[in-house]
């Protein structure tokens, strides 16, 4: 699905990045693999980018990483955290955008509720880690396949 959203976003992201390297040096985004009873993960799809991700998003200034994995879980998709998030693995993004570095998470209890993020995520939904939409962008595939797999985290996203 396009929207507007996502064809300006190749447009925008030069104004996000300068933003981002002008107020912080570095950046550090998180995201969540939640992990439901049957073994399903939750993925989002973007108003802005094409295909499913794992939900998550920066860590700002006075956060904790658990504390904007939390907030991000449940602005993107609804989930409330229960307990503490197992940290997965770490990853430099520099292919994406350089200083920047991705913590993921294990979420294994949460409750469900309604997102407050209004215009940002177009769908939210489960998956089987082995039958995933088609459209699934690569870097959400290899953290699955790396948790789901047991095979070695790569270290760049």
């Amino acid at each position: 699905m396009t929207t507007w959203r996502t064809g300006l976003e190749p447009f925008t992201r030069p104004l996000f990045f300068a933003w981002s390297r002008i107020s912080r040096g570095m950046t550090l985004g998180v995201r969540g693999v939640a992990v439901d009873g049957d073994g399903r993960v939750l993925l989002v799809k973007h108003t802005y980018l094409h295909g499913w991700w794992l939900p998550g998003g920066g860590v700002e200034r006075g956060q904790t990483c658990e504390e904007a994995l939390a907030r991000e879980m449940h602005e993107e998709a609804g989930l409330i955290i229960e307990g503490r998030p197992t940290l997965v693995s770490v990853h430099a993004n520099e292919r994406f955008f350089r200083g920047d570095h991705v913590l993921v998470y294990r979420i294994d209890r949460f409750s469900l509720t309604d997102r407050t993020s209004r215009g940002e995520i177009a769908e939210a939904a489960w998956f089987d880690p082995d039958e995933l939409p088609g459209d699934t962008h690569r870097a959400t595939r290899t953290r699955l396949a790396e948790m789901f797999g047991g095979g070695d985290c790569d270290p760049l996203w």
